[in-house]
């Protein structure tokens, strides 16, 4: 599976006999990273609360949080430019302080009592902005610190970082509001500066290649050229996207009608929760299963699960059925996401990294926004029976459609990533 031909990389990660464990730069950016995740996670949690109290309205406050969206899906493409130009642990730095910087400012306009709605949303705009330039170069950071033959492992720790974040970002912002509603903005400023402070101390390379002298327009277009070139991409693109909003617009719909049928909201938050145990204990295994199947055909299993649960609950739309079959439904996810993004990691080329890692993140940012209008419109026209059916005939679609996406069916197990590996000449 290759494009073109590619410069040789000038460092190499260390020995894969060297464990994950003893390998103090992937450490240190894992530590950082995690940190900042949860702090921005407590702190995103509160946001629409905090916001609601500013402006007194249901409809501003949703607005203020929509906003982040907007950063995020505005700086994305650029950001994948920066990534592969400049010095990555340079840019991860940067934007971990800029983000201490502006969640200081709300703490600081929260305590004395001078924090506006237009505050609030100038910060999340900033903060998503940043997220954009620092997920394309963690991607590129990992890779430069961790082996090939560890690139399973390493993601599967990430699937669970994530996991954990979910879990217990809300309980925890929700903890931290009640007792002072400025304290979990100090928890997003203390993540984001323990990330300052681990990522300073990674001395090792996180850039193998940068692109050459051109203009940025022109690494773009590359970056472009480079992801349409690839079948397996271009069938990402169309396919996770789908699948992204019919799983974000399914938890929706499902919280939605639970709202509009009077459940009590704990047991609403139970719902996330079970999914988000679930999630987290199929990242605990996500390791060794990743090192033990095919990606293509896991996802076959992956997305079948999902399918099947989706069919249960369309055929009872119950409380406890929800519950059980979203634990069920998820719980291969993260083995799935540790196996693709590990792939993905390996045989992307070092100096396209960025670029590659924001047009495939646009899988994501297209359906946050738009699933929650979906799943929304679908349950207020026809109901939860019909909607969740309707769900059901889209994931069957997905599902169909990556039988046919070669490429996908191909990947192997990890040993044979690297055989894989994509070529693209730097300034090409």
């Amino acid at each position: 599976m290759t494009a073109e031909t590619s410069t040789a990389a000038s460092t190499e990660p260390p020995s894969p006999d060297v464990p994950l464990r003893r390998n103090r730069a992937y450490l240190l950016l894992t530590t950082g990273r995690f940190a900042q995740a949860i702090g921005a996670g407590v702190g995103t949690f509160a946001i629409p609360l905090l916001a609601f109290e500013v402006t007194g309205s249901v409809a501003q406050a949703g607005l203020i949080s929509g906003i982040g969206q907007v950063g995020a899906l505005v700086a994305t493409l650029p950001a994948g430019v920066v990534a592969d130009r400049v010095n990555r642990r340079l840019l991860l730095v940067v934007a971990a302080a800029t983000g201490t910087a502006l969640w200081a400012t709300v703490v600081a306009a929260g305590v004395t009592g001078a924090l506006s709605a237009w505050h609030l949303a100038a910060v999340l705009f900033g903060s998503s902005m940043v997220s954009a330039f620092v997920n394309p170069a963690s991607g590129g950071a990992l890779r430069a610190v961790v082996p090939a033959a560890q690139m399973a492992n390493a993601m599967a720790v990430n699937q669970g970082r994530m996991a954990a974040v979910g879990l217990f970002a809300g309980p925890v912002g929700g903890f931290l509001y009640g007792m002072a509603h400025v304290l979990p903005f100090v928890a997003s400023v203390v993540g984001h500066a323990i990330e300052v402070v681990a990522i300073s101390f990674v001395r090792e390379p996180l850039n193998r290649e940068r692109t050459g002298q051109t203009h940025p327009l022109a690494d773009l277009r590359d970056g472009l050229r480079f992801v349409g070139a690839v079948p397996l991409f271009r069938a990402v693109l169309v396919l996770i996207t789908l699948l992204n909003l019919t799983s974000i617009a399914l938890l929706v719909a499902i919280n939605l009608e639970l709202v509009r049928t009077g459940t009590d909201p704990r047991l609403i938050g139970l719902v996330d929760a079970c999914a988000g145990v679930s999630m987290l204990s199929g990242a605990i295994v996500a390791g060794p299963i990743v090192q033990r199947t095919r990606v293509g055909r896991f996802g076959l299993l992956t997305i079948g699960v999902l399918l099947v649960a989706l069919a249960v609950m369309a055929l009872a739309p119950t409380y406890w059925v929800f519950v059980s079959m979203l634990a069920v439904g998820v719980f291969l996810y993260p083995a799935l996401n540790a196996g693709f993004t590990g792939y993905l990691t390996v045989i992307i080329p070092d100096h396209m990294m960025g670029r590659a890692t924001s047009l495939l993140g646009l899988t994501g940012l297209i359906a946050a926004p738009a699933a929650p209008v979906v799943g929304s419109a679908l349950l207020e026209g026809w109901g939860i029976g019909a909607t969740l059916w309707a769900m059901v005939g889209a994931m069957a679609c997905v599902l169909v459609a990556l039988c046919f996406v070669r490429p996908m069916m191909r990947i192997g197990k990890p040993d044979t990533w690297p055989d894989d590996v994509l070529e693209w000449p730097a300034g090409s």
